[in-house]
């Protein structure tokens, strides 16, 4: 019998609770990709919290592009840093140099995300998109697999859990994959076999809204005041990145001064 994998590719929270919470929903694995974190830091989180039982990949999704006009893209299997507010070629060119998988996560939806122009664009570097996450309506869900279905790519469906309650409400399962880090890399990266599927029912539905409603907090002035103060550890001119993306940056060195002292 070929071994089923059942995985969220994308959440933004890990601790005791969601660890707990995927293992009841029987996930195999999840994709760590908080906002505003290093690599190294999201790579040492997802140690701690992988076990025999339950599987968290590191992931980084780039902010690419001003704050009012962000593209949100998901690199897994990513070897070193990239920061946040950067160009979106930029931030293309190094996950290609790092042979990261590239994934659209809510493709079209509002300001932050690729539009129809970019799949385009950066076809041939797109491992799949994303057609159903809670943060979608259903009109959203519905354009995100035409899209998909247009550019002939694989489809994913996560959580995209910003909320504990969330994680394992979405999941996509792979078929003859290995519970390891590079084997779920390759998966998310090949065009084999694979399903994606969501919880039924009233409390499905109850999580999508309060997921929905989070995105009220994501682009409050909360939200914006931390990006003003920079973020300390994305920021494309900080030290760790030895100056690669200066060049790329959206945003003046001005605007982030703080985070660099």
């Amino acid at each position: 019998m070929s071994r089923e994998l059942r995985v969220d590719p994308h959440v933004k929270v890990l601790d005791r609770t969601v660890v707990a919470r995927a293992k009841a929903r029987g996930l195999d694995a999840l994709v760590y990709a908080p906002h505003f974190t290093r690599l190294p830091a999201i790579r040492e989180r997802a140690a701690r919290f992988s076990d025999d039982d339950l599987l968290v990949v590191p992931g980084r999704e780039v902010f690419a592009g001003t704050w009012r006009e962000r593209k949100h893209v998901l690199g897994v299997g990513l070897s070193e840093p990239v920061p946040d507010f950067v160009d979106l070629d930029a931030a293309m060119d190094e996950f290609a140099r790092q042979d990261a998988v590239v994934l659209v996560p809510h493709p079209t939806f509002a300001t932050v995300s690729l539009e129809a122009a970019d799949v385009e664009r950066y076809r041939e570097q797109i491992d799949a998109i994303e057609v159903y996450n809670p943060k979608h309506l259903p009109a959203h869900n519905r354009n995100a697999l035409e899209l998909a279905g247009r550019f002939d790519l694989p489809a994913f469906g996560s959580s995209y859990a910003h909320l504990r309650g969330t994680v394992g409400e979405v999941w996509t399962t792979f078929e003859d994959v290995e519970p390891t880090e590079a084997a779920v890399v390759e998966a998310l990266r090949s065009d084999g076999p694979r399903r994606v599927a969501h919880r039924p029912g009233r409390t499905h539905r109850l999580r999508c809204t309060a997921e929905f409603g989070h995105l009220f907090y994501e682009n409050s002035a909360d939200k914006l005041y931390k990006l003003w103060k920079g973020p300390k550890a994305t920021n494309p001119y900080h030290p760790a990145y030895g100056g690669r993306f200066d060049d790329a940056a959206v945003y003046p060195r001005a605007l982030h001064e703080r985070s660099l002292s």
